[in-house]
């Protein structure tokens, strides 16, 4: 009795490690370390960089990849690009430190992106911190001389790839853009937080663009421009839980500066909250003919404290002087604002400037609840835009 005791004891150790042990034997390592990388945010690790990836991507071995990243910061002091397709099915990016820009913006500011990942599939980034040093180029773009400072890069971006996963990252600084995603399909995003000052110009949270289903979780975005932006050929997007401000709230757009353009489509936001930021839900477009379109959008579930502009259908969009000033040819229709309230910096908390060639139609207002300062009524204010309000709405509508 004793000894059939004892075998069943080993018989569930050994159940117990059998899993772990197997999930390491699935798994090939690769430490960027071993392949020159040093953690000390002084010396150029790009080429350690590159050549871990390339290792890494070129493994003819079916596991799945883990490149790690150990703590420290590392120096990536030229644009690095991580070029797929890889044999791998899986490659998982692990950070547990800091990637560094250089200090002189120079350096970066000519070119598209700080990071790229291009026709990866089956990529997951685990936490770490981007620090693209972008606030000596903030302070040149304020200064005297802003027509002489170079426009900037984006600090990630993700090109032509499928089923992406990015959980806890952390960007600061970002010269431009924070994070593009641009011709994807399947990216999950979690956890995330950007920062940047509310006065950084076109440092965009994540941009979204000719990509579908997409999705964006649990995230915390400050910056100096849209903390989610919306482009050309975005279908099944779904934001979740994002906190926004300062920053120029979620906006889809802009859209037709170009005359045959792709629309957006199918885009869910729920239970999000903007604080101190311009805008809250922005729907903007070009003055001007374009065969784009907005279709299937619902803003459901938001809390907006001292938002300039929480609800913004902005059709005369014109950032610039030389506006084109015609009629937008871009379509809307079918917007549902749901279980929306809070507080409005302006008199005007909803705001829809439509086109009067092509209206907005199917706008939908239920239970919206945004007073002025101090709980003072608020403004509705509409043009060309054709709809319907239920139950509580407040300001009064005025479809």
């Amino acid at each position: 009795m004793k000894t059939q005791l004892v075998l069943i004891i080993v018989f569930v150790i050994i159940l117990i490690i059998k899993p772990s042990s197997a999930s390491s034997s699935t798994t090939t390592n690769y430490n960027v370390l071993s392949f020159g990388a040093k953690p000390n945010g002084v010396v150029d690790s790009t080429k350690a960089f590159l050549g871990t990836w390339n290792a890494a991507c070129s493994s003819s071995s079916n596991r799945t990849i883990l490149i790690y990243v150990p703590k420290g910061r590392y120096l990536i002091g030229s644009s690095l690009a991580f070029q797929g397709p890889c044999n791998s099915p899986a490659i998982i990016l692990r950070i547990d430190g800091t990637l560094v820009a250089p200090s002189d913006y120079h350096i970066l500011a000519k070119v598209d992106s700080w990071l790229t990942f291009h026709q990866v599939d089956g990529l997951s980034v685990l936490g770490g911190s981007l620090d693209a040093k972008g606030s000596s180029l903030w302070a040149c773009k304020s200064g005297a001389a802003a027509a002489n400072c170079p426009s900037g890069t984006t600090t990630l971006k993700i090109m032509n790839s499928n089923n992406i996963n990015i959980r806890n990252l952390l960007s600061i600084n970002s010269q431009m853009f924070n994070i593009v995603i641009h011709q994807c399909k399947n990216v999950n995003m979690q956890g995330v937080k950007i920062l940047s000052a509310g006065n950084s110009p076109n440092t965009d949270g994540i941009h979204v663009q000719s990509s579908t289903n997409v999705e964006i979780r649990n995230a915390t975005i400050k910056t100096g421009d849209d903390c989610v932006s919306i482009g050309p050929g975005t279908k099944n997007l779904w934001i979740e839980q994002v906190t926004c401000g300062p920053g120029h709230g979620i906006s889809i757009g802009s859209l037709g500066k170009d005359q045959v353009e792709e629309g957006v489509q199918n885009v869910t936001v729920l239970n999000t909250v903007f604080s101190g930021s311009t805008n809250g839900f922005r729907i903007k477009t070009w003055g001007k003919p374009s065969n784009s379109f907005v279709q299937g959008i619902r803003y459901i579930g938001a809390s907006m404290k001292n938002v300039q502009n929480p609800i913004l259908i902005d059709q005369n969009y014109c950032p610039q002087q030389n506006c084109p000033g015609k009629d937008s040819g871009v379509k809307i229709n079918d917007v549902l604002y749901q279980d929306i309230k809070g507080t409005s910096a302006t008199p005007v908390a909803i705001k829809f400037d439509c086109s009067s060639k092509y209206p907005c139609s199917g706008i939908k207002l239920q239970n919206v609840y945004l007073t002025y300062r101090n709980r003072q009524v608020a403004q509705s204010s509409c043009s060309n835009v054709k709809g319907s309000s239920a139950g509580l709405v407040q300001p009064d509508s005025c479809i």
